[in-house]
């Protein structure tokens, strides 16, 4: 179980919430994890019982189905996920998504799809990826081409998380491929539409419960109120979007190297070797305090950065500046881990080979690591 006793800014309210998410997670969860790797996919009941235990979107506003929560409930919801191992499709859509219908949808799209997302019933993905265009989406080919009230949307995705389940999805498109960024824009395209068809299930080196996709539009006609928010506007909104997005991946890679440390913690203490446990050896306990610090650190830092968000003051540099710290830390604590576990890290029935698969794509989503460099020195 995640430790939270030395915690600060955490409110009995948020104790309480922290204790559903994790009894719903060790029911609903944690028994289905070697069924979901093996498929490849969550089942879609999870999503709506996860709905009803109301650890889906907690700052959507009451007005659209939601409770009307702070994002300290979302990070609850992350934490106790990537701690317990289960498949993070949820996190993205409460954590990610739910916000670009908050903050620049339309009345009608905000009626139309956040309360199905609150309850699990409507599941959303965004598709930003493209086979030449990764963390350069300026870059990015998908066009949407005005035809009277309807815009006709083509090219391909790739790497969308949520895209085998995805009632509707976030496309970025280019509305003036002469503008460059200025050009770009976000629609709404449901998943029903002629020519939107679903490509693979990815096969990937970790987080084989979490379907990711290749996506496909030939010619998908979507109205022209199905734009989210306004024309040429659609890379701004995905920068500042962007902050959020890499605190999630943050937080998210600190409990999870959380549970790699308790994990190794655990097996050390219990193997034997040369008369006497491993936990006894010197270089094991060094190894171990050395990490045991760097998770202290860690733990800090997240509250810090979580608070500063709250307050709407964390910067773009600062959230990339978590985003590398924590993914950085994250591999090398996991590693480190796995080490000591010896023989037994390498082997899928532990689940310390499990979380080292899915640690390694923390330091690529969201931006990779470089990119995060980039973007904190052109702030100094």
């Amino acid at each position: 179980m995640l430790d939270t006793t030395r915690r600060t800014g955490q409110d009995e309210s948020q104790a309480l919430f922290r204790e559903s998410v994790r009894r719903f997670l060790a029911a609903e969860g944690v028994p289905h994890l070697d069924r979901w790797e093996e498929a490849g996919i969550v089942d879609r009941d999870f999503w709506t019982k996860a709905g009803s235990a109301g650890l889906l979107c907690p700052t959507v506003p009451e007005a659209y189905g939601g409770p009307g929560l702070d994002f300290a409930y979302n990070a609850i919801v992350t934490e106790e996920h990537a701690y317990a191992r289960v498949p993070s499709g949820i996190t993205l859509q409460s954590d990610v998504l739910a916000d670009y219908f908050i903050a620049y949808g339309s009345e009608e799209q905000k009626r139309e799809w956040l309360p199905g997302m609150v309850s699990g019933e409507k599941v959303a993905a965004i598709a930003m990826t493209e086979p030449g265009a990764g963390s350069d989406l300026q870059a990015i080919r998908t066009t949407a081409r005005l035809d009277g009230n309807h815009y006709v949307i083509n090219g391909t995705k790739t790497y969308i998380s949520n895209g085998q389940t995805a009632d509707v999805v976030i496309v970025v498109a280019k509305t003036n491929v002469e503008l460059g960024a200025k050009g770009t824009s976000l629609f709404l395209v449901e998943a029903d539409r002629a020519g939107f068809a679903r490509g693979r299930n990815l096969d990937k080196i970790g987080l084989h419960g979490a379907d990711t996709s290749e996506l496909f539009f030939e010619d998908v006609r979507v109205p022209a109120t199905n734009m989210l928010g306004q024309e040429g506007r659609g890379f701004a909104y995905l920068m500042r979007n962007l902050p959020q997005e890499r605190l999630t991946i943050a937080i998210g890679a600190q409990a999870s190297a959380q549970r790699a440390f308790d994990e190794a913690l655990g097996f050390v203490k219990e193997r034997k070797a040369f008369g006497k446990t491993v936990f006894d050896f010197q270089n094991t306990r060094f190894t171990l305090a050395d990490l045991a610090a760097k998770l202290q650190i860690g733990w800090a830092h997240v509250d810090w950065a979580l608070a500063r968000h709250l307050r709407h003051e964390l910067t773009p540099e600062e959230a990339s500046a978590a985003k590398l710290w924590h993914t950085d830390t994250q591999w090398q604590i996991i590693d480190a881990a796995l080490q000591l576990h010896g023989g037994a890290g390498y082997m899928n029935e532990y689940p310390i080979a499990r979380i080292w698969r899915d640690a390694r794509v923390s330091r690529i989503f969201g931006g990779t690591n470089e990119i995060m460099k980039e973007v904190i020195g052109r702030g100094l």
